[in-house]
């Protein structure tokens, strides 16, 4: 990664404007990369942490939509390489934590992707990150099916301060 003048390297410190209580606005896909343009709208509550002395955090998200279930974010940060890994587990498949995504911010925009699978055939996953230096940042998951050449956006969080923040 080449040092541009002026701009800040990654720190562990990029993901503490996240840390605390959040009220989620989610609005996801109800079918991913079949075309669909149809969305659901739900309600959650998020709560983050910081974990290993600072190098690391998690947030524990919580919605009764659907069921209800409950998922986990854990994202850690290696010095070494300047980056973080971003890890998902969640209610729904117990046992099972999901590929990691990779990546950095650049200013107030950090963008992570990584490979998994979905339904049987090989994907991208991308996170980006949005508006960190705002009250209301945002979180977007989209997938590709074809090396990253197009993107589908299949689920987008709007977070807002809890009231007991």
């Amino acid at each position: 990664m080449a040092h541009v003048a002026g701009a800040r390297l990654p720190t562990a410190q990029d993901f503490d404007f996240f840390l605390g209580r959040w009220k989620v606005r989610n609005r996801r896909l109800t079918e991913r990369l079949a075309g669909s343009d149809e969305w659901e709208e739900f309600e959650s509550t998020s709560v983050a942490h910081s974990i290993l002395g600072g190098l690391g955090n998690e947030d524990e998200f919580r919605t009764d939509h659907d069921g209800g279930f409950i998922g986990m974010s854990f994202r850690f940060f290696d010095p070494a390489q300047r980056r973080w890994s971003i890890y998902w587990a969640d209610s729904r498949r117990p046992g099972e934590l999901d590929p990691p995504v990779f990546g950095t911010f650049s200013g107030d925009i950090g963008v992570f992707e990584g490979t998994d699978v979905f339904e049987g055939r090989p994907i991208r996953v991308r996170f980006i990150w949005s508006g960190t230096r705002t009250r209301t940042p945002r979180w977007e998951q989209a997938f590709s099916a074809d090396e990253g050449e197009s993107w589908e956006t299949n689920w987008v969080m709007e977070f807002s301060p809890a009231d007991d923040r």
